[in-house]
């Protein structure tokens, strides 16, 4: 089974993709951001620690941006948290936010490409975490213009390769 868990900031996907592999004997928990760093934000780490609390002890994780590889690498189930912390990874080492878009971009969509390939190869239960950044404002700077634009594109080629797609909102699901 492959599913993406989408939704807004503190909806609650976190908590429904967790459930979705909870009873698994094997699970890799993903997290494709960086370490949490107590001192330069303390409300960023107070999460991560929350996430990391909740999650049974036999839960191994791996922290990578290279999450298609891990997910080739890895057996059982895997839980992805989360593509915006992904994306971002990935913008900031293509120098992304710098650089002109016709630098970069070729290498993203062939990384978001290759993720979303491992994410429909992998033998096991994917469970994939995104936000869903597209049904507010539009964002005032080019750069939240431009991450918006690119995590709608991950989130479809991802969509395309998982069974369902969950819409979280206000800690309620809905299957698509």
């Amino acid at each position: 089974m492959k599913v993406l868990v989408t939704g807004g900031v503190r909806s609650g996907k976190s908590f429904q993709a967790e459930a979705l592999v909870v009873g698994e004997p094997v699970v890799t928990y993903v997290a494709p951001g960086p370490e949490a760093d107590p001192e330069s934000d303390p409300e960023w780490a107070e999460r991560v620690v929350r996430h990391q609390d909740r999650r049974p002890g036999h839960w191994a994780t791996a922290e990578t941006a290279d999450v298609a590889a891990t997910l080739r690498a890895t057996e059982g189930a895997v839980l992805v948290d989360c593509l915006g912390t992904w994306l971002t990874a990935q913008l900031d080492e293509l120098d992304g936010w710098d650089k002109t878009r016709d630098e970069w971009e070729p290498e993203l969509l062939a990384r978001v490409d290759a993720l979303a390939e491992a994410v429909g190869q992998h033998r096991g239960t994917v469970v994939v975490v995104t936000n869903e950044v597209g049904m507010g404002v539009v964002p005032a700077h080019w750069s939240g213009r431009l991450f918006r634009d690119l995590l709608g594109v991950t989130n479809q080629r991802v969509a395309a390769e998982c069974d369902e797609v969950h819409l979280v909102v206000a800690g309620r699901t809905l299957v698509l």
